[in-house]
């Protein structure tokens, strides 16, 4: 451990905060703040003023000039904004920050004093083992369950086994450990700290437990290479510290042919279960229908959000767990729009799909949906939803969409919109997966 003063200006807030996931950048971060602790915030920035000084080192690592903001990200955030009020994200932010430097005694200060780690092990057993009462926003917020969870989609780290440990003692079993060379655990817990991930090489660890969904000895082969890679050090955290990051070294892998392929699948528990029926068995009690109240079921989509897609993940869980969809439907009808174009667009733009500037919605979405067929992520009949789509006379189409934004006399219909998601659900979450 190493106290530096460094300079406020090469402190950098986490836009990649455990509180909020991933976000576009700092600027996003110190929006989130405020939106989500805008009374703790503005608590802790006059006590700061009121005291003169932060009575805890925020800890940082060292990033290329930068130091990143890994605990202390408030008050590295409230002391930002002191320094330039015009940072904060509101007019009335800017004023209340304005007025706080003005009681500021003496000249404000342009360094403070951090903890430096440059060891990110480290620094995740001390995010560990902090976040304990909130003091009205003075002490440090403590994590909710969400929270927690996105820090265990990070790192991997958790109450239940290792996958990094795992991996280690099948390479070991079939003699395809790096040589000589040690494997970075905890940038392989990393890179494969959510099922999505695991499932891309081959492997789960639903439950606890460490098992294979695809061809083993492809799927080991593949294990080999990445501890390779990442033994001889040319994959390195950095490469692989976003959601983007890992998915570029996974696609390069799929391109080589290393990873195991959809031909390649086991057979799951469930898979047996359903073949193994031979007899239909009478309930034991009546069956409960689910109502669905939201745009989007309540069903895990297999996500890791980039921070290039905030915008689109915040309209996705206003859509999925928000917005009641029949009290709702308005604002429920225009998202779902947004949400269509935010989504294509990131495909267009991140598959490369040659479309025109002057090209519509309907003309957009059927190159789009020809580039998903060409690659095998769709077949025929989604293809010919996604044609359907632009025939005016149809419920699925980009006019009832027009008509649900623009048209006064339109309503639309809870039931209609539900239609129109179960259709284009698969797509739209190719869309965003691109």
């Amino acid at each position: 451990m190493a106290i530096k003063n460094l300079p406020l200006s090469s402190l950098e807030v986490n836009r990649a905060n455990d509180r909020h996931g991933e976000l576009e950048n700092e600027t996003a971060a110190i929006a989130w703040l405020f939106k989500e602790r805008e009374q703790h915030m503005l608590n802790l920035a006059k006590d700061i003023v009121d005291r003169g000084e932060i009575y805890e080192f925020p800890l940082v690592s060292p990033n290329a000039n930068k130091f990143i903001v890994f605990d202390g990200n408030r008050r590295v955030t409230c002391l930002k904004l002191l320094d330039d009020p015009r940072r904060a994200p509101t007019i009335e932010l800017q004023a209340f920050f304005r007025e706080q430097r003005t009681r500021w005694n003496d000249s404000f200060p342009d360094s403070f004093q951090c903890q430096v780690e440059a060891d990110r092990d480290r620094i995740d057993e001390i995010l560990y083992r902090r976040h304990t009462g909130t003091q009205n926003g003075v002490g440090q917020s403590t994590w909710d369950d969400r929270m927690k969870a996105t820090f265990v989609a990070r790192t991997g780290k958790g109450s239940g086994p290792s996958v990094a440990d795992e991996i280690e003692k099948c390479l070991a079993d079939a003699h395809l450990l790096p040589s000589r060379k040690k494997i970075p655990r905890s940038t392989l817990n990393r890179l494969l700290s959510a099922e999505s991930f695991r499932a891309r090489v081959g492997i789960s660890m639903k439950g606890g437990r460490f098992n294979f969904t695809h061809d083993k000895a492809i799927s080991i082969n593949a294990l080999a290479r990445i501890a390779s890679d990442l033994a001889s050090r040319e994959v390195v955290l950095g490469h692989i510290w976003d959601v983007d990051g890992k998915e570029r070294y996974l696609n390069k892998l799929e391109s080589e042919g290393v990873l195991p392929g959809p031909t390649h699948a086991l057979e799951t528990d469930d898979d047996a279960k359903v073949s193994s029926k031979t007899t239909k068995l009478k309930p034991t009690a009546k069956a409960t229908p689910t109502v669905r109240t939201t745009l989007i079921p309540h069903k895990d989509f297999v996500f890791n959000w980039p921070g290039r897609l905030q915008r689109h993940h915040q309209i996705w869980e206003e859509l999925q767990f928000h917005l009641d969809l029949r009290k709702h439907a308005n604002a429920v009808s225009v998202l779902l729009r947004v949400l269509i174009e935010l989504a294509l667009e990131n495909y267009v733009r991140e598959a490369g799909v040659s479309v025109h500037d002057n090209d519509k919605l309907a003309a957009r979405l059927e190159k789009a949906g020809l580039h998903l067929l060409a690659a095998g992520k769709i077949d025929g009949k989604q293809m010919d939803v996604i044609r359907k789509f632009k025939q005016g006379d149809k419920l699925i189409s980009a006019d009832t969409l027009n008509r649900y934004v623009h048209s006064p006399n339109f309503a639309p219909s809870p039931e209609h919109l539900m239609s129109m998601w179960d259709s284009l659900a698969d797509v739209i979450v190719l869309f965003l997966k691109a």
